[in-house]
Formats: C-alpha cells, structure tokens, sequence
C-alpha cells in the first residue's frame, strides 16, 4: 500500500491538529489557535511534513460549507429583534470603524483603496467561536451584555455574508468603468434574490417535508446523511444554477431548516461532520501562514492587532456608552469582539484567491488573529474585573 496525498493531507492534518489543539485545551486556550498552528507546522513555510495545499484548500471549502450551514440553522431572527436597537447600529457603525481604520493602514502600507477595504472588512468581524466560548466560560452567554454580543455578531455575520456576495463582483468587474462595475452588481443581486426567492417558495416547504419522511423510518443515519445532503446539494445548487457562493448557498440552507421543529436535531447530527471539516478549514488557513511576518514585518502586524483590540474595543465601547448602556457590560462587550476569526480567514483567502488582497495582507490578518485569540481570554478577565458586580438588565432592547 502506498499513501495518496488525500490520505496524507487528511491524516497529517487531522493528527497533528488534534495533538495541538489539546495542547491549547491545556493551556486554557481556544482549540482554534491549536488548529491555525498545525496548519503552520504542515504548511510551506515550516521544515518537515508538507500538506498537499490544493487538497486542503479543496476540504477547506467544505469546511467554509458545514461553518455557514451552522450559522444558519443558529440564526434566529427573533433573538436579532430583541437587541435591536443595540446590535444593529452599533455592529454596522463598529464595522464601518474598522474599515476605516484598515483601509488607513493599507493606503499606508501602499496598497490600493479597494485592498485596503477588503483588509479592513476582514478585521472587523469578530469569530464567533472565541466569543461564545468566553461567554460560556464566565456564564454571560444568558445575560443581558450575553445577547447582545451574539446579536451584534450576528449582525456582523449578516454584513460579511453581503460582501461575499459582492466580492467576486467587484473583483470580474475591477477594470471595467462605473457603469459596468454597477451593473455586474445589480446581476448579481438578482442571482441572490432568484436564489431565495425558489429557497422561501420551495425549499422553505420541500427540505423540511423531506426530513419528516426520513424520521418516520426511524433511521437515524438516513436522517444524518439527509442533513448532510442538504446542505452540500444547497450549497452547490447555489453555485451551479445561481452563481452563488458555496457559503451563501450553505448559509440559506441553515436557515430553512432553522424554521422546521427538526431544526434541534439537524444541528446535532450535523455537528460531528461539521466540526471535523471546520478544523481542516482551519488548518488550511494555518498552511498560508508565513510566520516568519512576525519577525519582517513586526511594525504592520502590531498595528494591525491595535486596530483590532485598540481600534475595535474602543468604538464598541464608545458606541455602548452613546446608546446608554451599563459601563460594566460596555468592558465586556469590548473584550468580546476585541479579536477576530473564521470569516476573516475566508474573506481574506476569497481576497486572496481573486487577488483582490496582496500576499502581506493575508499575512496581517492571520497574524492578528491569532494573536487576537491569544490574547482574548486575558482582556475578557480583565474586563470582567472593570465591570465588577453584574449590573442591572440593559436598557431598551
């Protein structure tokens, strides 16, 4: 027998993030930091095994699948309407924050205004991973500051979902006029709503009708395999008939199941899957990082980390404190969004792929999340000491 590099690259991958990402777990750390160094230690840029980076990028897809499919059937409209009038000008005016202030920093740097828009977008959006596991930990998730930390991410999610629609719009249309950049927007809008207009007429009745079926066998692995189905049939019906990203395709699915009374149990079985192809997505975004950047480029990556916990943690907390929020649950929320993750690394290898965002760029944004991450349960226990005693429910919500 003989090892083929999808065996390889699945078995290296697999081994060594398991190995570190309970290194991490030791360290009290998220596993997630455990994934991204496995990725480097199996990546290019380090002496020893090398991962098939092609075959990686291509699992990695599957990855970015079963992550949206995820947050679709977690997202819920009407925990989104409850923290309204917090979450939603505060996570767009949050973002817009950091866009500014990465769009800033790559004009310096000496890139174009629209590399240094896409870097910026990549850093505004905090991971949804660290985040609920900091809430989790400190027992905040069912607090007041709790919802609306999810609901502002929530929020940040759904503008990150809009700007990978358009990406690759922007991107097929960069050397065209105003006219034509417009117009391959406007097309591809209408893709988008062609696609969950047949989503909420058909799929809304047609996905659920058909896992009810399944149940009434009362075969367990028949209902798992449906909800796998499902979301890589979405996600690549998306893409072929609509021209819609795998991740939007994923996203919508998510969310039509999200309303079935099957939707507890689709994300339960769906679990174990997703999670094993959202490490190998991590990994992949570990393979292309360089970290000899810490070294070469050690001014660009402090300043990019400043935007991230300085810049970010400052406007979330300014933004809490012009809407009148407790000051202890303003600290919290800081620390919370004060890193970022998983839709920055696919926005900057979207960027990347398109060539819409320079090799530095993606080298800055893995650097400043991983160090973000790292450096996130410190701020989170240091904020937990500003806030002192639990404040009183937050205002108007």
């Amino acid at each position: 027998m003989h090892a083929t590099p999808l065996i390889t690259t699945l078995v290296g991958a697999l081994v060594t993030a398991f190995l570190l990402g309970a290194v991490a777990l030791k360290l009290r750390l998220p596993p997630l930091l455990g994934y991204l160094a496995a990725g480097i230690l199996v990546g290019p840029f380090t002496p020893g095994f090398v991962a098939d980076g092609h075959l990686a990028a291509e699992l990695a897809e599957l990855g970015v699948i079963l992550l949206m499919f995820g947050v679709g059937l977690h997202f819920s409209i009407q925990d989104l309407w409850a923290v309204r009038r917090i979450a939603l000008p505060g996570a767009f005016a949050q973002i817009a924050v950091a866009i500014a202030l990465g769009c800033g920093l790559g004009v310096l740097l000496g890139w174009s205004v629209p590399q240094g828009l896409l870097f910026g977008m990549a850093l505004a959006v905090a991971s949804t991973v660290v985040l609920l596991k900091a809430l989790e930990e400190h027992d905040k998730l069912e607090t007041p500051v709790g919802k609306v930390a999810v609901g502002w991410l929530v929020s940040e999610d759904l503008a990150t979902i809009l700007a990978l629609v358009l990406i690759p719009a922007l991107a097929g249309s960069a050397a065209a006029n105003l006219g034509d950049s417009l117009q391959a927007i406007l097309i591809t809008l209408g893709k988008v709503a062609a696609f969950v207009a047949v989503m909420m007429l058909v799929g809304q009745k047609a996905i659920p009708w058909m896992l009810e079926k399944i149940v009434y066998t009362g075969s367990r692995e028949m209902f798992r395999l449906g909800v796998l189905a499902t979301a890589l049939g979405v996600a690549y019906g998306a893409t072929a008939l609509f021209d819609v990203s795998f991740a939007l395709g994923a996203f919508f699915a998510g969310t039509v199941l999200a309303g079935s009374p099957f939707s507890h149990r689709a994300a339960e079985e769906a679990m174990p899957l997703r999670d094993a192809f959202s490490v190998l997505f991590f990994v992949a975004a570990g393979m292309l990082f360089d970290p000899r950047v810490l070294i070469t480029d050690t001014a660009a990556v402090l300043a990019t980390l400043a935007i991230i916990i300085v810049g970010k943690g400052l406007a979330a907390w300014l933004l809490m404190a012009l809407l009148r929020q407790p000051r202890g649950e303003r600290w919290l929320l800081a620390a919370s969004l004060a890193q970022i993750g998983e839709f920055s690394f696919i926005l900057a290898n979207l960027g990347l792929s398109l060539q819409l965002l320079p090799e530095r760029g993606h080298a800055l944004i893995m650097a400043g999340a991983i160090l973000s991450i790292l450096l996130n349960p410190l701020l989170f226990r240091l904020a937990l000491r500003r806030a002192g005693p639990p404040a009183a429910a937050a205002g108007a919500m």
